[in-house]
């Protein structure tokens, strides 16, 4: 029954934030957070870094993410030194690989992408877990069942990435193919939901020069997606099952990738079949291969209540506060906008 509540509440929530930000995030009010004043220029002008709702909604996404992770690993009584490691070396790996996958693939030093992030963390994360249990045993006598935490670990990352496309409707990148090109299916399906962005710094208009141009809610389809998948999956590893949570995961985040990219009208790199979907492809192989040669079979059941009760350590609370707030100074400063700010006094209220 604790299960059950704890994943109707994340649902109910995850389902109103959803709602607003597909009603509201396309618009102009909705891309720019704040601006910080970096130079002064001529007479009273200041030249202004941009930080953006794309950098909140990530920096936001990211710490759910971990905290789902937690919940999970401290739900299967896996040790929290061993979790909040393995964390660590995820994000270490993925951060760098968010810009380095960009410039390889789309050659632009000033954007990141999730997919190929995601793909070297798929790639990097059993390894992980190894170098982690190595480094904890050094000092305790602990272990990191391989299985639990590639499911906690795909749950997890399903969760962020779902909720960080918000950040792309903000931000107007991510963005999906005009209507009209469509097929007639395809119009009809989504003529009522068609994502339509205004401002001159929004991606799909500056890059795409899509302005008022009703375009495939590709970004919204993909945040219901993985959001349930999360939901579906979170629940498959309370209930015990690591492989299926782990390849429903991994299997619906990475056919969705190469399945997107038909509906998708943003620059994917010059290739008929992107690096992306290849990426999607070989992630969804290397996974399932690794389902079937792992073996760690884990006695225990989970109990939601040990995992929620972890997430109230003052240390835990503390260290999601900073790790938001470098995430957001990441991906929220704006490289490819910038503002000019003038001051004044208002002489009424003086």
């Amino acid at each position: 029954m604790s299960d059950l509540i704890f994943l109707c509440t994340m649902s109910c929530m995850l389902g109103l934030l959803l709602a607003w930000g597909f009603k509201h995030l396309p618009r102009e009010r909705w891309q720019m957070l704040a601006v910080i004043p970096k130079t002064k220029g001529a007479g009273d002008q200041w030249q202004g870094i941009n930080l953006t709702y794309y950098g909140f909604f990530l920096a936001t996404s990211q710490v759910l993410a971990v905290i789902l992770l937690l919940t999970l690993l401290g739900a299967a009584r896996i040790s929290l030194a061993g979790a909040l490691l393995v964390t660590a070396l995820m994000l270490t790996v993925c951060y760098p690989a968010a810009r380095l996958v960009a410039i390889l693939v789309e050659k632009k030093r000033h954007t990141f992408t999730i997919g190929g992030a995601a793909f070297v963390g798929i790639l990097l994360a059993p390894w992980c877990i190894l170098l982690a249990e190595w480094f904890i045993n050094e000092f305790t006598d602990c272990s990191l069942p391989m299985l639990p935490v590639l499911a906690a670990i795909a749950a997890a990352y399903t969760l962020g990435e779902g909720l960080g496309r918000l950040g792309c409707i903000s931000f107007g990148c991510c963005y999906g193919r005009p209507l009209e090109d469509c097929h007639p299916l395809v119009r009809r399906l989504f003529s009522r939901m068609a994502f339509i962005f205004a401002g001159p710094t929004k991606k799909a208009i500056y890059e795409g020069g899509l302005a008022g141009r009703p375009l495939v809610p590709i970004q919204a389809i993909t945040c219901i997606l993985y959001c349930l998948t999360a939901i579906v999956g979170s629940f498959l590893f309370l209930r015990g099952h690591f492989t299926a949570a782990l390849l429903l995961c991994t299997g619906t985040t990475q056919i969705w990738r190469i399945l997107s990219e038909t509906l998708r009208a943003d620059f994917r790199g010059i290739a008929r079949i992107s690096a992306y979907q290849k990426m999607g492809g070989l992630a969804v192989v290397y996974v399932f291969l690794l389902a079937r040669i792992i073996h760690s079979p884990y006695p225990t059941m989970p109990v939601i209540g040990q995992g929620v009760g972890l997430l109230w350590h003052p240390g835990i609370i503390i260290g999601l506060q900073i790790f938001w707030l470098l995430a957001f100074l990441f991906f929220g400063r704006s490289t490819v906008t910038t503002s000019t700010l003038s001051f004044q006094l208002v002489r009424e209220h003086l």
